[in-house]
């Protein structure tokens, strides 16, 4: 299957292989995305997929050390690394074109090999536990955490994709082997390249090191569950200087028809210096710093969040503006607005996707959790036709008190001021 696009194709296995053509790129970048993260994983599980994400790095039979792996990119000047999120792995790297396909190489020897020494589980569990530990000590990260755990109660969304130090500690190394095995197969994997090369040089090159690689039926990630009853506040007291806060809605998913009005809507409200928050909460009050709102779609769900840091003894002020502006929004906008927020999302689109990463990622994303590609001439035209009546709709849809979750992390005393300023 090909378009302007990209070309795509699809080995025996089932493993899928996207490319995105680049001429104008001597960089290439490449990622093999994994359906496997913290969505799949039991509550017994917590933070398999992420601890699984740093074990693919300590070894394989070809390459026994971390350095063997690591080495063999950045001898060239290249980049390589990996992530977890709630949906999918990424395993990634950046290579100067004449030396992509050692990039590729090295990425299917960890998915197809990883070795799981003992010895290198129990000193990779500390790694993690050090950057759970980190993670909680940092304010902003902390306000976040709490506030998936608000927004999403008793469910594997609302978890630390991390996991906890105590399910971590746990993890046996049994478990991990069956992860792989039954996460990294071919249908469940998709490799998506970009840049300046050969698509059918590419099949070849991968059909040659995975072609080979066990198909199977994937566990599936476990849905989410509407059980939220807001407005609801999560409260983490510590001692600093700022209070951070966090609030989200729950927004629409990744195959919403009403994405893009909300796209519209978030930017609006706090997705830019010109926007209603930055306006009113910085430049007239001077209340903060920064504030701002973004969205977020996932398969089933989505979120549109609102952080800021102010001082303690102006955080129910800050908040009651904030309030304010989430009932005048859910008003309507003005066409000038619209018309704003749309060249602002239009070229923010078209700005995120001159990287050869910044392709790579969203052709295997939208391939692996959409099962389908929408072009970026197909998400400009989809913001050119909002309309104003669009967004209002959008707005009396998503910004709802009851449907609103908060987190507060500072010197906050747990009182229920915040949930009656919520309450609108």
């Amino acid at each position: 299957m090909s378009s302007p696009h990209y070309q795509r194709s699809v080995l025996d296995n089932g493993l899928r292989i996207l490319t995105g053509r680049m001429t104008h790129t001597q960089a290439v970048s490449t990622i093999f995305l994994v359906g496997a993260g913290s969505r799949y994983e039991t509550d017994e599980e917590a933070g398999v997929s992420h601890l699984f994400e740093h074990m693919l790095f300590k070894g394989t039979p070809t390459r026994p050390r971390p350095r063997d792996i690591s080495g063999v990119i950045e001898s060239v000047g290249g980049m390589i690394n990996a992530f977890t999120d709630r949906e999918c792995t990424g395993y990634w790297c950046r290579m100067a074109s004449p030396h992509y396909q050692r990039g590729i190489d090295v990425l299917a020897d960890i998915i197809k090999s990883p070795l799981f020494r003992d010895n290198d589980i129990a000193q990779e569990k500390h790694v993690v536990l050090e950057e759970i530990r980190a993670s909680h000590d940092s304010p902003g990260a902390l306000a976040g955490l709490l506030l998936d755990y608000a927004l999403w109660p008793d469910q594997a969304l609302g978890r630390d994709i991390a996991g906890t130090v105590e399910s971590v500690e746990a993890i046996p190394r049994s478990v991990m082997l069956d992860y792989h095995r039954d996460q990294y197969v071919g249908r469940n994997i998709v490799v998506a390249v970009a840049g300046n090369i050969e698509h059918d040089q590419v099949v070849d090159q991968i059909n040659g090191l995975l072609g080979d690689l066990p198909d199977g039926e994937p566990r599936p990630m476990f849905p989410h569950d509407d059980n939220l009853a807001g407005p609801t506040v999560s409260h983490g007291k510590r001692d600093l200087e700022q209070m951070h806060m966090a609030m989200a809605f729950k927004g629409v998913d990744m195959n919403d028809p009403r994405r893009a009005a909300l796209r519209i809507l978030t930017v609006v409200l706090g997705g830019s210096m010109s926007s209603r928050l930055f306006e009113e909460v910085r430049e007239k009050r001077g209340l903060a710093y920064g504030i701002g709102s973004s969205m977020h779609t996932l398969t089933d769900c989505g979120v549109v969040d609102i952080h800021t840091g102010v001082e303690p003894p102006r955080a129910a002020e800050t908040l009651q503006v904030i309030v304010d502006e989430l009932v005048k929004i859910r008003e309507g906008i003005t066409a000038e607005e619209l018309q704003d927020a749309r060249e602002l999302a239009k070229g923010r689109l078209i700005l995120g996707m001159e990287e050869s990463r910044a392709v790579a990622n969203d052709l295997a994303s939208q391939e692996l959790l959409r099962g389908r590609i929408e072009s970026l001439d197909d998400r400009i035209q989809s913001l050119d036709g909002v309309s104003l009546d669009g967004v209002q709709s959008v707005a009396e849809a998503v910004v709802n008190s009851d449907k609103l979750a908060m987190s507060i992390v500072g010197p906050t005393n747990g009182s229920d001021e915040y949930e009656r300023t919520l309450d609108f």
